[in-house]
């Protein structure tokens, strides 16, 4: 019960770090599991790392399946570090990135000049998180945090191929699909809300959780389209180490923007019309928790997929991991709350009564 209760606090589905639009597969949203978060006790660290691989050589038109391709597959395989400290009971910052092991789109009809692969550090995210509402009842418990984050470009995003033309013999440079570069090399804006209702005696929560980030342009006249999610959950613990959610989450990109420039010489590799999508996910998840620790797998599996013009849809989408929370310091004793029952792992959550721990599910011990 314990593990599961940490792992609610740091996960969502997910769809990794993957700024894939323009033909590819994956999703808009920068934070690595979809992660759904609310804010860490005072004093306390949480490390998170997973693993997140997609794969998709599934082309839709609309909402229908679709043989004309642009290419044969796309994967990518990413691994996310995510290190948060509880600067108050309140008050969460958090620092994310990770490293693409592999960014690879298949030409069409395996064509190895129009295949395109990269690797290497992806973006950097900066994300404050602040609880605003955070009550406790015999019976229930509430909490509401909003957060608002940046994501500063750290890897490459103007990675280019050589090309010969044919009558001069000239060398002339097409930038890579956005799919394969690093980041989108642009500041973005992330706005984040978390909502929380726990019932502890029955052994059930629900949560939800939305977000939106407000792309912006990059020196090359680049512009991906603005992402929005929103994601609901309802899950429970099967013993003391299992644990189990299931989430539902509705995903919505705009269309790219490109400059002149980059429309005229860089089609087909970036193809505006052939960007931005509405999709629905169910997503399953499985945790097993053992001290400090919590091992946790999920899968997205679409059920609605709709996108503008021809492009790849999401087909394979998996993400495992690791989560690790410990205090800096020991709990001052003195300012412990009233009451007669104390949580071993948080004795800032007091009762007058023996009940479970909102924050970690152990049963509360008396005094």
């Amino acid at each position: 019960m314990r593990g599961f209760n940490i792992l609610f606090a740091f996960l969502l589905l997910f769809s990794a770090e993957a700024y894939s639009q323009c033909c590819a597969g994956g999703t808009g949203s920068p934070i690595a599991g979809g992660t759904s978060q609310g804010v860490l006790s005072a004093s306390q660290f949480e490390i998170n790392t997973n693993f997140q691989f997609i794969y998709s050589d599934k082309f839709h038109t609309g909402d229908s399946p679709d043989t004309n391709k642009y290419f044969d597959e796309y994967q990518s395989a990413y691994q996310y570090l995510r290190m948060a400290y509880g600067v108050t009971s309140r008050f969460t910052m958090s620092i994310k990135t990770g490293n693409f092991f592999l960014k690879k789109e298949v030409g069409l009809n395996q064509d190895p000049t129009k295949t395109y692969t990269s690797s290497g550090i992806g973006d950097l995210i900066i994300f404050p998180r602040y609880n605003v509402l955070n009550k406790s009842t015999e019976t229930s418990k509430t909490e509401l945090t909003f957060g608002l984050g940046m994501k500063i470009p750290v890897g490459s995003y103007n990675d280019s191929t050589g090309n010969v033309e044919p009558f001069s013999g000239d060398i002339y440079y097409v930038t890579n699909p956005q799919a394969v570069q690093l980041t989108s090399g642009a500041q973005d804006f992330i706005f984040y809300t978390f909502f929380y209702k726990g019932y502890p005696k029955k052994n059930f929560r629900v949560f939800a959780n939305a977000l939106y980030i407000k792309k912006g342009w990059n020196p090359l006249g680049e512009k991906l389209g603005d992402f929005a999610s929103v994601g609901l959950f309802a899950g429970t613990s099967f013993s003391r180490h299992f644990g189990g959610t299931l989430q539902v989450r509705g995903e919505w990109v705009d269309q790219m923007q490109l400059n002149n420039d980059i429309r005229m010489y860089a089609y087909p590799n970036y193809d505006p019309d052939a960007t931005g999508y509405k999709k629905v996910f169910v997503t399953p998840q499985l945790s097993y928790s053992i001290g400090k620790f919590t091992l946790f797998a999920l899968a997205d599996i679409p059920v609605y997929q709709y996108v503008t013009n021809t492009q790849v849809v999401t087909k394979f989408q998996a993400t495992a991991g690791l989560s690790f929370r410990f205090f800096a310091m020991k709990s001052d004793k003195k300012k412990v709350d009233f009451g007669d029952y104390s949580c071993p792992m948080h004795p800032e959550v007091t009762a007058s009564f023996k009940s479970q721990c909102p924050k970690c599910g152990m049963d509360l011990e008396m005094k």
